[in-house]
């Protein structure tokens, strides 16, 4: 079903932080702060095999299958990722001491409980991804409201607590934002790819923090080519970096996907990233709670740094 309101909800807002930005002082003076997000969704993707109807896409292939016809080949590549790529991922991580934020849908953990059990004993954090990896503009704000009930309570199942925020695929709709609200017991959303630093925004009178995220440094951008991706992260962490070398600190959000990034000659262009990042130092490698957290602790006092000026 197709939300009711497809068209309402809340103003544009093309300004932001507009010209004079907050000049964000990250712990130990870090120059930016990166946070990896891993997608944790196979086992949840539309499917037959869940009784979808439909085929799921962005598995590792482009072949076109019949969208009336069950797909073993697409659900095969998902299930790569849940049965060897998140180890990999895991002790990667392990091996540099990088903190991670799982972007969990809660039927994926329901299939495969063990990764999140191991996820939160290795110290990463929980966004709520969904109840499934499921567009959320399809629901009507009563079965989207639902959703987001059944999913915590799976997630305080599995995970063995609440998640910190919230994030649906491809976006929210247009009731998402007032539905996490309504929930509470949610520290921010990331249903947002507008800014590089956190930022507040009114939703029915309460104040929302909302941790951007970003599509651009995404394993899927990269998928078929590990060089390629390597060096657009490289690329964007440097330009960051300088930033804050400059006075004008940002964040960095580094989206994953296990059945992509999870293959071995993909994962080698990560871990050549998180080299030349720990390389380049006055880095904070942060979950995305650890940074809502510090920016909902100490962002009044930050000053304002002008974003004309190139010194800056």
């Amino acid at each position: 079903m197709i939300s009711e309101s497809s068209s309402a909800g809340p103003e544009r807002d093309l300004v932001g932080y507009g010209r004079h930005a907050p000049r964000a002082i990250w712990p130990n003076g870090a120059k930016i702060a990166v946070n990896i997000v891993v997608n944790y969704e196979e086992g949840s993707e539309y499917s037959y095999a869940m009784g979808d109807g439909e085929n799921d896409i962005l598995g590792d292939s482009s072949y076109s299958f019949p969208a009336d016809i069950r797909d073993l080949a697409q659900e095969s590549m998902y299930e790569y990722g849940s049965r060897v790529g998140v180890w990999r991922l895991l002790r990667l991580f392990a091996e540099f001491g990088v903190p991670a934020t799982f972007f969990g849908c809660a039927v994926a953990f329901e299939q495969n409980p063990e990764v999140a059990t191991t996820a939160r004993e290795l110290g990463h954090d929980l966004l709520g991804h969904g109840w499934r990896w499921e567009e959320h503009w399809r629901l009507s704000r009563d079965e989207e409201r639902e959703r987001i009930a059944r999913a915590v309570r799976s997630f305080e199942q599995t995970w063995g607590a609440a998640p910190d925020g919230w994030y649906c695929r491809y976006g929210a709709s247009v009731n998402t934002r007032e539905l996490v609200v309504e929930h509470g017991g949610f520290l921010y959303d990331s249903d947002a790819y507008n800014d590089d630093l956190p930022y507040y925004v009114d939703v029915a009178g309460a104040s929302q923090l909302v941790v951007p995220y970003s599509l651009t440094y995404n394993d899927v951008q990269g998928s078929k080519t590990p060089g390629d991706f390597r060096d657009y992260l490289i690329r964007g962490f440097d330009e960051l970096w300088l930033e804050g070398q400059r006075g004008a600190p940002k964040m960095m959000s580094v989206g994953l996907h296990p059945r992509l990034i999870g293959q071995a000659g993909r994962t080698s262009a990560l871990r050549e990233f998180i080299e030349h990042a720990q390389a380049r130092g006055d880095v904070w490698f942060a979950r995305r709670g650890d940074i809502a957290r510090w920016w909902s602790d100490n962002h009044e006092g930050f000053a304002l740094v002008d974003l004309a000026d190139p010194r800056s």
